[in-house]
């Protein structure tokens, strides 16, 4: 399974309706393990936004029932940005390729970059600080390039250290 959050899915089980757009399916069964695997980039703002919506519908999304692979790229909030800069550049040209604005391309392009921060980033902190580094180079180039204001390492580190332990039990 490879993709983001940009497709929504809609389950109707024993009557009730669902809307996801980042969890699997599965999630919604009872007795079932969903995996998100390192195909996927993952934004972690949108599963705690989504898991809490389905606590809110009474099915609880727990690390026993889903898995989220360690090697997950994360999307981040500057990649949701940069996606954004990126299509109102592109419609003054005429070339916009209508993107969902969620930031899911150009994580692709940090994951292949090998610049992306992954879910097991998270976990040891002496090194995050030095992977954000590494994507605030490359990003804040391109948002320069742009003509927007770079990003601090103090706004990414807090963004991440914000849903690190939300997250951290899945993996």
């Amino acid at each position: 399974f490879q993709g983001g959050h940009n497709a929504g899915h809609t389950l109707v089980v024993d009557g009730k309706v669902y809307k996801l757009s980042l969890l699997p399916s599965g999630v919604v069964r009872q007795g079932k393990l969903s995996i998100i695997g390192n195909g996927v980039v993952f934004d972690p703002h949108a599963f705690v936004a989504e898991a809490k919506k389905l606590k809110d519908q009474g099915v609880e999304v727990t690390p026993e029932r889903l898995k989220i692979a360690e090697n997950t790229a994360l999307i981040l909030s500057l990649h949701r940005e940069l996606d954004g800069f990126r299509e109102d550049a592109a419609s003054n040209s005429g070339t916009k390729i209508g993107t969902t604005r969620r930031g899911i391309g150009p994580a692709y392009e940090d994951k292949v970059g090998r610049r992306a921060v992954r879910v097991m980033d998270l976990a040891d902190l002496e090194t995050l600080p030095l992977k954000v580094d590494r994507l605030l180079t490359h990003h804040n180039a391109l948002r320069r390039g742009l003509g927007h204001p770079e990003v601090t390492h103090e706004a990414i580190m807090q963004e991440l250290t914000s849903v690190a332990g939300e997250i951290l039990p899945y993996m």
